[in-house]
């Protein structure tokens, strides 16, 4: 379970920089989903990694007074 939240996690984080190598044909033998790991947790922590650029898990700007 653990295992595939991380590998989710991992591969949602990755999967920006993989998406724009592939769209210029850059690392083709690396797939941006892991399809052998499809399940729920592995889901979830896709949807994790992949999502974070936009809820802020590298760091936002604090808020200034």
């Amino acid at each position: 379970m653990i295992e595939d939240i991380l590998w989710g996690l991992w591969n949602g984080l990755t999967a920006w920089p993989l998406l724009i190598f592939q769209v210029f044909g850059i690392w083709d033998q690396y797939p941006v989903y892991n399809v052998g790991r499809d399940g729920g947790w592995y889901v979830f922590g896709f949807l994790l990694g992949s999502g974070s650029p936009f809820f802020g898990v590298f760091g936002g700007r604090e808020a200034t007074r």
